[in-house]
């Protein structure tokens, strides 16, 4: 998979362990650990990286 990757905004500096990238396709999102991309990749539908990304937000939202 030929991909741009992008670090989320939210990743800390070079110490941070929550390190996330993002590779935008037509039809589909990819997202892999900053930290080990060698590990490889998920691809998700665009509207199951939205229901990923609102779980997130839920989830932190709460106490």
């Amino acid at each position: 998979m030929n991909a741009t990757w992008r670090k989320s905004s939210y990743s800390g500096g070079v110490d941070d362990d929550l390190c996330v990238e993002l590779a935008p396709f037509p039809s589909a999102v990819a997202v892999r650990d900053s930290k080990n991309p060698h590990l490889g990749h998920l691809t998700l539908s665009p509207r199951h990286f939205t229901h990923l990304l609102t779980g997130i937000k839920h989830h932190d939202a709460q106490p």
